[in-house]
């Protein structure tokens, strides 16, 4: 316990001096500013061993570092923060923008995985990788869903229209079942392992965990609907998305698509009863606590996302595999938002956006966090090192550039494409 509280009081130390420094100096996204300051920090520390002026190995920093963050996320926090960032999309602008959002979803995070792959697949042939085109294609699959993390705490501070927000947001919520299902059967090939085909997996990862989201939360609003306890209220939501994420997880389904349905489901109808809703938590206590958790979860993340370069290991081709990160992630996103916006059409698009406009906007605005970096790393126990470094290698500098790079000049990318619009409407 006293190994914990000591890591728990480090971290939140971290929070606290980044915060108060980006405050004081560069005045950023307090989100990005985490996770660029605790880079650096842990960055100079692993300099500072390489150079063998220190052993931070087995101080509190390696410890912190060397923190399982697939566990961390996936048996730990995410269904909470998926729970809460889905609870602050608005339900109505949701369901006008369906069509974008779940082929973007759905069809984009797919194309750019294979179209990542065999980019890569180019590349490690000159860099002399063994490395299948399979293997390639599984990176794809690790770094192509979009963040909802990322996007839900940083894009909306960016200042986007709010239904280009509510498309960045909901793809990116769902965009993740997609990316596990097809991460999942991309592995059984380079395993040469058997498993149900991508269709039946898909269908069984998105549709299982729409129906035991919704069948939960039906269950859990009426228990919620019940009391006039606003402190039930909340138990009722923690109740409510922790049971379906396990159901999801025993079953094979997605929790992290169950997650957000629970979080839809009691958002909407929070709404619909706001009038009742007022009468019995006058304070807010239900999206204070809300609100409060996801600020907490998210700067305890975004810690340890920028720690995680205490993990990423040298290689000889370190300077071309960075390079070829951001080049290759950006073409790929590129084409999967691309040919999924000529199959949704123009007038599906948000805000009159031509094609290549909305195409642009969508893929600068692509942030990958948490969960490609926890799927790279669940890679370790069935890939050889060298092939394993790589991947998270591309995989971090993917997650940094997106993070710091595009996050801090997303808002600029909407105000160009908006003078774009506006030259073009003229």
């Amino acid at each position: 316990m006293e190994h914990i509280l000591a890591g728990l009081l480090f971290i939140l130390f971290l929070v606290v001096l980044f915060g108060i420094l980006n405050e004081r100096t560069l005045r950023i996204s307090n989100d990005i500013a985490l996770v660029l300051f605790s880079f650096l920090f842990a960055a100079a520390a692993k300099f500072l061993e390489w150079m063998g002026l220190v052993n931070f190995q087995e101080t509190i920093i390696g410890n912190i570092a060397g923190i399982d963050l697939q566990e961390f996320l996936m048996e730990g926090v995410l269904c909470f923060m998926l729970f809460s960032g889905a609870s602050g999309v608005n339900f109505n602008r949701f369901v006008k923008n369906i069509k974008s959002i779940s082929l973007l979803a759905l069809l984009s995070t797919v194309l750019s995985s294979f179209v990542y792959g065999i980019l890569f697949y180019g590349i490690s042939l000159l860099m002399h990788l063994d490395f299948s085109i399979w293997l390639c294609v599984l990176l794809g699959c690790i770094v192509s869903p979009t963040d909802p993390i990322a996007a839900t705490s940083i894009l909306k501070k960016a200042g986007l229209s709010k239904n280009v927000s509510t498309v960045i947001e909901g793809e990116s919520l769902f965009n993740d079942g997609t990316g596990v299902a097809v991460f999942v059967c991309i592995k059984n090939i380079v395993n040469n392992t058997s498993d149900l085909s991508f269709p039946v997996l898909m269908a069984k990862e998105l549709l299982g965990a729409i129906a035991v989201g919704l069948a939960v939360s039906f269950l859990l609003f009426k228990l919620l609907r019940a009391t006039d306890n606003p402190m039930f209220h909340i138990f009722i939501s923690l109740l409510d998305v922790t049971s379906a994420y396990l159901i999801c997880e025993r079953l094979g389904c997605s929790g992290v698509i169950a997650s957000v349905v629970c979080g839809l489901y009691f958002s909407r109808n929070m709404a619909k009863n706001e009038e009742w809703r007022k009468v019995v938590d006058p304070k807010d206590w239900y999206e204070d606590f809300w609100h409060v958790a996801d600020t907490m979860f998210n700067s305890v993340l975004f810690i340890l996302i920028g720690l995680a370069v205490w993990n990423v290991p040298k290689h000889r081709y370190l300077v071309l595999l960075i390079l070829s990160a951001v080049a290759i992630n950006f073409i790929a996103r590129y084409a999967g938002v691309g040919i999924s916006s000529l199959i949704i059409g123009r007038k599906k698009i948000p805000n009159r956006y031509s094609i290549g406009e909305f195409t642009m906007l969508m893929t600068w605005s692509a942030l990958k966090g948490g969960l490609s970096l926890a799927l790279a790393i669940s890679t370790q126990e069935f890939l050889p090192e060298d092939a394993y470094q790589v991947i998270l290698i591309m995989t971090c500098v993917t997650m940094y550039f997106t993070i710091v790079v595009q996050g801090l000049t997303t808002g600029k990318v909407f105000a160009m494409v908006e003078k774009w619009k506006a030259d073009r409407v003229r």
